[in-house]
């Protein structure tokens, strides 16, 4: 019979025994920089269930900024700090549509930097005020094609070229966005799965989550991990992947806020060799799928991570029974809750006839 080995603190162990910490405890000692990350990786198990597939989803939204953003302001700060492009009490600038300018917020705050951000004005007004609240400028700017010089991104750099002292950070281009992912996401599930990972997929913004995990799964694997694009409607990419870059049609639009591209960026660019299909999601199924994964899986979700699940699910249908299928919760439905969970604005978007009755129940707000 082993003996019973008693440490301090209450921890005992069986001698001879595997032991598992119930945690690995993380101490940030810089406070919300070194905090980013480290996610936990969530089995979904009704849903895994009815696909007979393992659905694995990393979840994003918490970070402390409450999305994956967080990841891309981190490295994309301290990118900027290492080539010199930026001294103590300088201003960062940014177009964003939300996330990447609350993950950049909670990082200029914690590293003592001024920011400002341009966004589209068509997205949730709890985003802009998210922003404002932690202390950035924001400025909501109509929403025009990159193409015109009067897109969000466009005003942000001139606004940065204007100041002394300022670095426009450029997400969409700027590659330390997906080298965020190449270093921390990728690695994350990868060793959380002990590298058993058949497929990956996920929506793209600017291109640095799907690319860059996508760069490391591959790699690490020998090309065994299928990496698959998923896109809402409105955006190019899906036409782009499955003409093999020879089109690129853009139809119609989505719900879903800060996924979906009217071009490759360059932080995608690199990747899109890698690309073994794609698979595009119309807002009927990612809307239903905000509810069911609510009512089975307790999760509060924004439309990105229930695009990306039902993304998963047409993946894992293509593999064998029990294999690994991951994606990416990129933020909870705080910041959306006023929309998607209203009645009268998923009539004007024509969705709530999307929802199962049974799920209805959750659209409480009028």
């Amino acid at each position: 019979m082993s003996k019973l080995v008693r440490f301090s603190r209450s921890i005992s162990i069986t001698a001879n025994a595997p032991f598992k910490p119930p945690f690995v405890p993380l101490v940030s000692e810089n406070g919300v920089p070194q905090a980013i990350g480290n996610t936990p990786l969530l089995r979904l198990p009704r849903i895994s269930q009815s696909v007979g597939r393992n659905i694995y989803a990393k979840a994003e939204f918490m970070n402390p900024g409450g999305s994956i953003k967080d990841r891309a302001a981190l490295f994309i700060v301290n990118d900027a700090e290492k080539k010199g492009l930026i001294q103590p009490g300088g201003t960062i600038v940014e177009g964003t549509a939300g996330n990447t300018g609350i993950g950049l917020a909670h990082v200029c705050r914690a590293k003592g930097y001024k920011l400002v951000i341009y966004m589209p004005n068509t997205q949730a007004q709890s985003k802009i005020d998210t922003l404002r609240l932690l202390g950035a400028e924001v400025h909501p700017v109509p929403a025009v094609a990159f193409t015109d010089p009067q897109n969000y991104n466009h005003q942000a750099k001139r606004h940065a070229e204007s100041l002394e002292n300022a670095v426009w950070t450029n997400q969409f281009d700027n590659t330390a966005n997906r080298q965020a992912h190449i270093e921390t996401t990728g690695p994350e599930i990868w060793a959380q799965l002990d590298g058993n990972v058949d497929a990956f997929t996920c929506s793209t913004g600017t291109g640095g989550t799907f690319a860059g995990i996508t760069r490391y799964l591959k790699s690490i694997s020998n090309n065994k991990v299928k990496a698959v694009l998923a896109d809402p409607p409105g955006s190019v990419l899906y036409s782009y992947i499955k003409s093999n870059g020879q089109t690129m049609e853009r139809g119609g639009s989505s719900f879903t806020e800060g996924i979906g591209q009217g071009r490759v960026t360059d932080n995608l660019q690199p990747d899109v060799e890698l690309i073994d299909d794609a698979v595009k999601i119309p807002d009927e199924e990612s809307i239903a799928m905000v509810y069911r994964l609510l009512d089975e899986e307790g999760l509060y979700l924004g439309g990105t991570g229930a695009l990306n699940v039902v993304a998963a699910i047409k993946v894992a249908q293509d593999l064998p029974e029990g294999s690994n299928v991951v994606t990416i919760l990129a933020d909870s439905a705080h910041k959306y809750s006023d929309r998607v969970f209203s009645k009268k604005w998923l009539q004007s978007k024509g969705l709530l006839d999307a929802i199962p009755e049974h799920l209805k129940k959750y659209a409480i707000l009028d």
